[in-house]
């Protein structure tokens, strides 16, 4: 599942296409891929055709591009795109057509070339193997906390006409903020956790909580914090937290460095290129392996239907609570 610097990765490959570029055709080749959509593809193909799209913002995992209303009055909608386990999006100009097209779009980008030429239109490309994610068209509410609703790229904040920075689709609205977001509450998360008995990595999986954080980065980052995965969530202190969240930004950071982390073909970028921080992987995927750390051998256990990974004596198992 493609976690924050996946979906960030495509995102900023999206930004320079998308941002203020008109849609000039729709094409649903599969209607599985608009499962989120209220609406059959003819409906997702007539809504979308004409529109302009203001930006691509990610907020966690997930991703949306907002697009300019029809009419004044009419209430903010967003292309909402869901990318799943296998889910890919793809720029490029009279490319051959993917094996697992679901949905194409072509879109004009705004400005011209050098010469005063308008831009060609360009091709998006809504790619899934297993047909698990989907796009749609998803009415937008109001931030709860009046602050942007996700990251967007390069934005101007005080544009009146960017009424949608604070505005975030429904299907996305239940999802926590990231840890890389600015109006990322340090002491809510805090708080929240000391609240949870449960083990401190089922807390950074749950997306009402923290979004954009999936198995591999929990990993990474409880290695980097010297934390069991079973550890209790209300038995860290303040500053074992604080001290979480620096690595989490850490690992991510550099997650976002490298292009996101693929292990095979279902996770690249919009030119169709894999990330490499699986090179940089320390404890995830590395059983058996010496900790970079202190040189014992990587262990893999179950974990909640997949798997965790994590050094034995960096990372050793809670003592059990007492009765």
């Amino acid at each position: 599942m493609p976690e924050l610097p996946e979906v960030e990765v495509v995102r900023a490959g999206l930004e320079p296409a998308v941002s203020a570029a008109r849609v000039l055709h729709v094409d649903v080749v599969d209607e599985r891929a608009l499962t989120r959509h209220d609406g059959p593809a003819e409906d997702f193909a007539d809504r979308l055709t004409g529109r302009t799209i203001a930006a691509a913002v990610r907020r966690g995992k997930f991703l949306w591009m907002p697009l300019e209303p029809r009419s004044d009055g009419d209430q903010p909608e967003a292309l909402v795109a869901h990318l799943g386990m296998s889910g890919q999006i793809l720029l490029g100009r009279g490319r051959d057509a993917a094996k697992h097209r679901r949905i194409l779009l072509d879109v004009q980008p705004a400005g011209s070339d050098r010469d005063g030429a308008a831009e060609p239109p360009v091709e998006l490309e809504f790619v899934d193997q297993r047909t698990f994610g989907s796009m749609a068209i998803d009415p937008m509410v109001p931030t709860i906390d009046g602050a942007p609703a996700g990251f967007g790229g390069q934005v101007d904040e005080t544009d009146p006409d960017a009424v949608w920075r604070r505005s975030i689709p429904k299907q996305v609205s239940h999802i926590a903020r990231d840890p890389l977001d600015p109006a990322f509450d340090d002491d809510r998360f805090i708080a929240m956790t000391r609240k949870r008995s449960s083990g401190i990595k089922r807390v950074l999986l749950d997306q009402g909580v923290v979004s954009g954080i999936g198995n591999i980065y929990a990993d990474e980052s409880l290695w980097a914090a010297k934390l069991h995965h079973d550890r209790p969530a209300d038995r860290l202190t303040r500053a074992d937290l604080r001290g979480l969240l620096h690595e989490v930004r850490s690992v991510l950071g550099r997650a976002l460095e490298d292009g996101g982390t693929s292990f095979d073909a279902q996770y690249v970028n919009v030119n169709g290129q894999s990330g490499y921080f699986s090179q940089r992987l320390n404890v995830y995927g590395q059983q058996g392996k010496p900790c970079p750390r202190c040189g014992a051998a990587i262990v893999r256990e179950a974990f909640m239907n997949r798997s965790s990974h994590r050094c034995p004596v960096c990372q050793p198992a809670p003592r059990p609570r007492r009765r």
